[in-house]
């Protein structure tokens, strides 16, 4: 039969693509722009938004819920880990200069983010099939905090990276997160496309406000945000 690419891709699937290599390029500009690297990251969580709204608009595939899934994991799992790990590495020194048992402290600390959102992906493909099952944090709404933050001038690696280990802690906890409908998720999107555009214009204000949305639906999104 073969693969049927063509055939078999949908349009929102192509943005789903996109995702996976904006956040790829992410990973890898982080070692030498890691304010480039937060935006494109940001960029990332935008092309995720609109994949989800072309597949919602008929335009989905059997495959999409599948490389949806991949590419979150690539995105906004591996790449903001990874971002970690660049700014860990860069201020107590990598393999190379850094104590051992250090380095692998680094490592570990960066990478807890990155397998937590592995379990919630595996988690959600196995147990959660019903669509007002959304238990844990979404893995998104991290690396806009992480990204936003690091933009807004929090910069410190190991306050970004504690602040992380929480963030991963949240992916696995026993809270639903409703998952925002267009009367919220269209500003947002706005907010953050200012904050990727010009994150340093007007003293950091795109970035800033969208740090504090993000910050404010991860500790009432459970309790009073009312999803769509």
């Amino acid at each position: 039969m073969g693969f049927e690419v063509r055939r078999r891709l949908s349009v929102a699937d192509t943005v789903t693509l996109f995702n996976a290599v904006v956040g790829f390029v992410a990973g890898a500009i982080a070692f030498t722009d890691p304010h480039l690297a937060a935006r494109l990251i940001l960029l990332a969580v935008i092309a995720d938004a609109i994949d989800g709204i072309v597949a919602r608009n008929g335009d989905s595939s059997a495959v999409g819920p599948l490389l949806d899934s991949v590419t979150d994991v690539v995105s906004f799992g591996a790449t903001p880990s990874l971002f970690l790990y660049v700014l860990l590495t860069d201020a107590y020194g990598g393999i190379e200069s850094a104590h051992p048992a250090v380095f692998v402290g680094l490592a570990l600390l960066a990478s807890a983010y990155v397998v937590c959102s592995i379990v919630r992906t595996a988690f959600y493909s196995t147990y959660f099939d019903a669509p007002d099952e959304r238990p844990g944090m979404p893995n998104t709404l991290g690396s806009i905090i992480i990204a936003t933050a690091y933009l807004s001038g929090i910069t410190n690696p190991l306050v970004l990276s504690v602040g992380a280990l929480g963030l991963s802690l949240a992916m696995i906890a026993p809270f639903d997160y409703p998952k925002p409908g267009p009367k919220y998720a269209i500003p947002m999107g706005v907010v953050q496309a200012v904050a990727v555009i010009a994150p340093m214009a007007f003293f950091r204000a795109g970035p800033r406000a969208m740090l504090a949305i993000a910050l404010l639906f991860f500790a009432l999104g459970p309790w009073v945000y009312p999803g769509e």
